[in-house]
């Protein structure tokens, strides 16, 4: 039997970026808060956690005073930068520099979309942190749609600036944008349309998809390695399980079966950017103990 770890899965840039911050700070101090999981993975996240890095929800920010908070990622609204500067909380700051560069372009637009009387529209997933954020730069006026189901909430006789979440899909995108346009065109009366559109899809996280694919396609069972609330991990699974219906989801390796694996000779591991390696050799391992 065996067992092969794609080598392209695991974390992303970003988010190797933000853990290498965190555990900087922790070597220093003992004592180091992140709002919210600094990876939608829990086993990282507990890894951290006896580190010393504690997880703070977004309403407990306003009641710690001198001290570090670490700002994952996934990125924050200017809030959570008053709230520090008010409460004399240095932030550490392990943004994306592709989901900043996003906020700036938001920022800007928004302005211009001010002047004129038009949109932000973000194509997201509604109360993720990467998008909490952006729809931040707008005051909280950003429409967020996640499909073609949420058009209904843009005005298609104003001007719209469309932007993307940085892990959404290139053809969920690019079909979003054809839809918003096809839908201002048929109420134009013939007149320009005044769409514009941003593709802010972080290519590093949406070239993974064809590579899955490739992967999944050269094993009889594959399985997926990623935590529940990673919008990226449940995307990039059913990407495999696309190509590959003998695909499995799990967070550790207490989540596999044996009988998956009666009779099978070849066994492809993979995961989301926010899946730590380590966890995967972990799950590899337990795959040849359970198949002796």
């Amino acid at each position: 039997m065996n067992v092969t770890i794609d080598p392209y899965s695991g974390f992303c840039f970003g988010v190797v970026y933000a853990i290498e911050i965190a555990e900087r700070e922790l070597a220093k101090s003992d004592k180091l808060y992140c709002l919210g999981d600094i990876v939608h993975n829990n086993m990282e996240v507990k890894r951290l956690k006896e580190m010393g890095l504690t997880i703070i929800e977004h309403d407990e920010l306003d009641r710690l005073h001198d001290c570090k908070v670490l700002i994952r990622a996934h990125g924050e609204p200017p809030e959570t930068y008053r709230i520090a500067l008010k409460n004399n909380i240095e932030l550490i700051d392990a943004s994306c520099p592709i989901v900043l560069n996003l906020q700036n372009e938001i920022r800007y637009g928004f302005e211009e979309m001010q002047e004129k009387g038009g949109q932000i529209v973000i194509y997201g997933k509604e109360g993720h942190a990467e998008v909490n954020g952006l729809r931040g730069q707008t005051l909280g006026k950003a429409i967020v749609i996640g499909s073609e189901d949420d058009l209904g909430k843009i005005d298609f006789t104003r001007p719209v600036h469309l932007y993307a979440q940085t892990t959404k899909s290139v053809s969920g995108f690019q079909s979003i944008v054809e839809k918003i346009k096809k839908r201002m065109e048929e109420v134009s009366s013939g007149d320009k349309i005044d769409f514009h559109w941003n593709d802010s899809i972080c290519r590093q996280v949406s070239n993974r998809s064809g590579k899955l694919q490739e992967f999944a396609g050269k094993y009889e069972v594959v399985i997926f390695v990623s935590g529940k609330k990673s919008s990226n991990g449940m995307i990039l699974y059913q990407v495999c399980r696309d190509v590959n219906p003998h695909t499995y989801l799990v967070s550790g390796k207490e989540d596999l079966h044996r009988e998956w694996f009666t009779g099978v000779e070849n066994i492809g591991v993979c995961g989301a950017t926010s899946t730590p390696m380590w966890l995967m050799e972990e799950v590899a391992a337990e795959i040849r103990s359970i198949n002796g």
